[in-house]
């Protein structure tokens, strides 16, 4: 669940919340409300959350110390300047970037993208065993995606 919580320098941020999910803390626009942590990997944290502005309901993940390590950051670009220009069903859309409010000293980074019922990991480890229809089918869903992103070099 996500807990609103005081900024930790107590100085709080015009138009940013601060939230505290699976012990990460969140600084995010007010315009979104966090509903609950959906998961957790190398790359950072993920809740899901509502947009006030749009009611639409979308993820936002939070990448921590993204200039720590240049590998990362530099996939971190790639991700965002590849995602600003895609749009197809087959991939995520991002539909977000928050700004931090010093652009000279941030160094967290918050994606926030459309909201999937599930992704392919749950399904896999899911206690349902898949039908080959079902493995056609997504395996379908993956090489659209793949052909669109190839297209689009």
């Amino acid at each position: 669940m996500a807990m609103l919580v005081d900024p930790p320098n107590g100085i709080r941020q015009e138009g940013k919340h601060y939230y505290k999910i699976w012990q990460t803390l969140f600084e995010i626009d007010t315009k979104y409300v966090p509903i609950k942590p959906i998961g957790k990997g190398a790359y950072g944290v993920v809740c899901s959350s509502i947009n006030r502005e749009t009611n639409e309901r979308v993820a936002i993940k939070k990448i921590q110390n993204v200039f720590q390590n240049r590998i990362d950051a530099l996939r971190t670009l790639r991700e965002l300047k590849l995602l600003r220009h895609v749009r197809h069903e087959n991939v995520i859309a991002l539909k977000d970037v928050m700004l931090p409010p010093h652009r000279n000293s941030f160094k967290d980074v918050y994606l926030v993208y459309e909201l999937m019922d599930s992704d392919l990991n749950q399904i896999i480890k899911s206690s349902q065993s898949l039908s080959d229809d079902h493995c056609k089918y997504f395996l379908f869903q993956l090489l659209r995606g793949l052909k669109y992103l190839h297209a689009a070099n």
